[in-house]
């Protein structure tokens, strides 16, 4: 799933890979299916080296016991192949659940910069006036360097330490020293160099892991599907019901204090994070209705109450997930 230029890796794309197991004498050891299975995941993730938390997450969903014992266990073809179609699945599992977005830079938006001479004139006089600070009309020729850092993912340039090749650009066009550049000059210094990391990125994809993280609903169903945790989540509510009185304000408003204080916990977006989230606050409540404050100890109906607003905020998240940096 894609959202204007940022890609959400959300297990889907696991869903259809290749999985054959490849030809050997019969015996496959832990070690060898884990980094197969890793691999056959990485290369359908546009290369993305799996995070450490997201196979560990998926190693807990399966039986392996003791992982460190089980890399020298030796395996048959058929138990091989059943791990590894299960510890494919569980990446996949992880990821439905918290999906991970990054950003893929192959060159194409630097190239919409380089057709476009007006866009292209737009860009290198924003970067000269940023960079200009003493506002002398000049500025250092190495000043390109934090130019590109300026720009940034957004625009499609990748960070120094993810694509070590940007170093030799900059290097074979010169661009380092303390020579002044006039604004003309430095966009005349640019431009290659973006012409030339835009053929390099065309060539080798960059792919970057964005601080953003979806909120989809996925985490709220698996809270609703469990009884058990539904119950928990009930009895929170009744309890701060209690606490402040159940006769001051309706249940809805109650549900929704409390929602709000402790949403994310649950699966939700912080209530705090923007306008569309309070929105959807909104929305949500406003479709349950306006029912009156009940009787706190009707656990019943009042959980079933719960529930319906859960499931709304599924629904709703199911059909417009919600974007928010990893530390709101």
């Amino acid at each position: 799933m894609s959202d204007g230029g940022l890609t959400v890796l959300d297990g889907t794309q696991l869903r259809t890979i290749d999985l054959s197991l490849p030809e050997s004498d019969g015996i496959v050891t832990g070690a060898e299916l884990l980094e197969l299975a890793e691999s056959r995941a990485s290369s359908s993730l546009f290369g993305l080296s799996l995070p450490e938390n997201l196979k560990s997450s998926a190693l807990k969903r399966l039986n392996f016991g003791d992982v460190v014992s089980f890399r020298t266990t030796e395996l048959d073809r058929d138990q091989a192949s059943s791990m590894l179609k299960d510890y494919v699945s569980a990446i996949a599992d992880v990821l439905k659940v918290d999906p991970i977005v990054v950003a893929i830079l192959d060159g194409k938006t630097l190239k919409l910069f380089l057709e476009d001479e007006d866009d292209f004139a737009m860009l290198a006089e924003n970067l000269f006036t940023d960079l200009d600070t003493e506002d002398k009309g000049k500025i250092n020729k190495n000043e390109i360097r934090n130019a590109l850092a300026h720009m940034g993912v957004e625009l499609g340039i990748p960070p120094f330490s993810e694509f070590p090749p940007l170093n030799d650009i900059l290097q074979k066009h010169g661009a380092e020293g303390k020579e002044e550049l006039g604004q003309a000059q430095f966009a005349q210094l640019l431009q290659p160099i973006l012409q030339e990391l835009a053929d390099a990125l065309a060539e080798e994809h960059v792919v970057v892991v964005q601080n953003i993280k979806i909120v989809n609903g996925s985490k709220l169903r698996k809270l609703l599907a469990s009884e058990e945790n539904l119950n928990a989540v009930v009895e929170r509510i009744l309890q701060q019901v209690n606490k402040t009185g159940k006769d001051a304000q309706r249940r809805t408003d109650m549900i929704r204090v409390f929602l709000e204080e402790n949403g994310k916990e649950l699966g939700l977006p912080s209530s705090k994070a923007d306008e569309s989230v309070a929105l959807l606050y909104d929305e949500v409540f406003t479709d349950v209705g306006n029912t009156e404050s009940a009787d706190g100890s009707e656990m019943d109906e009042f959980r079933l109450l719960v529930k319906e607003i859960l499931e709304n905020f599924a629904e709703q998240l199911d059909e417009n997930p919600v974007f928010q940096e990893l530390n709101d």
